[in-house]
């Protein structure tokens, strides 16, 4: 039997490596001699890598095997690569908590708006949150003093959309490990491609390597599947409201790991994302509740 007090350990657990792939690509492409492309490709091989191992793994101890058909699919690779690839050459401005929260704005206003497309409604309430979480990411990105480039904002909007597409897709697998592991799979010839293209560009020290690997086969691979293992034992809601915290931990981090500053803009418009969200969130679980009874 699971204790609430371990769901509570684990979910909060699970939340660092989440955090944690921001503060190691930040890191390795602003104090390391690591190109964009290849932290992104070092980072896909090795999540895949990982994954796969953990599969054998898994089919030496007799544990659950993959179904037919449940092996990840080319488009939920490309939306893969796609976040990939955007989070790190926009990382290459961007500050770890500026990042962390325009990812995070466009992965739940994403995911809001496939919903709304799929036939879901947004009430009075929701309606506001949609537009205070959007007008925080219009006022972080405004022009001034403490304004980030917008190229790599708008990069890391789409980052955002990417896994957006990416989680909606993934929702209901019944084989999420194998799923993963297929789709990171597919990801090895679209970066090959990629550091081919950019190949006059390449280098890689020691340092940014290791920065890579780590953020491919632990925080990314085997963070992900923690997080699926946390998932089942919480509610959907619970699930999505608690993934709130994690700019705030990328900016935290980013000020006691990486020494960035965390200025006003940043603050305000965090208030308005997270809390916009929050509300999108909050009130869809009570109606779902209020239904249920």
């Amino acid at each position: 039997m699971v204790t609430r007090a371990r769901v509570i350990a684990l979910t909060a657990f699970a939340m660092l490596p989440l955090s944690a792939n921001s503060w190691l690509c930040r890191a390795a492409l602003r104090d390391t001699g690591i190109d964009v492309a290849s932290f992104t490709s070092i980072r896909l091989l090795s999540g895949a890598l990982m994954l796969w191992l953990l599969l054998q793994a898994r089919r030496l101890w007799h544990r659950d095997t993959a179904a037919p058909g449940e092996s990840g699919n080319w488009l939920s690779a490309c939306a893969l690569f796609g976040y990939a690839a955007l989070f790190s050459f926009a990382y290459v401005e961007l500050t770890a908590g500026t990042g962390a929260l325009l990812l995070f704005g466009a992965v739940q206003v994403t995911m809001i708006g496939l919903g709304l497309r799929r036939g879901e409604r947004l009430d009075a309430v929701q309606l506001m949150g949609v537009t205070l979480a959007f007008g925080g990411l219009v006022g972080l990105l405004a022009p001034g003093l403490s304004a980030p480039p917008l190229l790599s904002g708008a990069m890391m909007l789409g980052a955002g959309a990417c896994w957006g597409l990416y989680s909606m897709r993934g929702q209901g697998a019944q084989y999420p490990v194998q799923v993963t592991a297929g789709n990171f799979m597919r990801t090895v010839p679209i970066t090959a491609a990629l550091s081919l293209v950019m190949l006059q560009n390449a280098s890689v020290d020691a340092t940014g390597f290791w920065y890579a690997v780590a953020s491919g086969a632990l925080t990314s691979a085997l963070g992900y599947v923690l997080w699926y293992s946390v998932v089942p034992l919480i509610k959907s809601v619970t699930a999505a409201t608690v993934q709130l915290s994690v700019p705030v931990i990328v900016a935290v981090g980013g000020v006691l790991l990486l020494g960035e500053p965390i200025t006003l803009r940043l603050v305000l418009a965090s208030a308005a994302v997270l809390g916009g969200i929050g509300l999108v969130i909050l009130e869809r679980g009570r109606r779902t509740a209020g239904a249920e009874k």
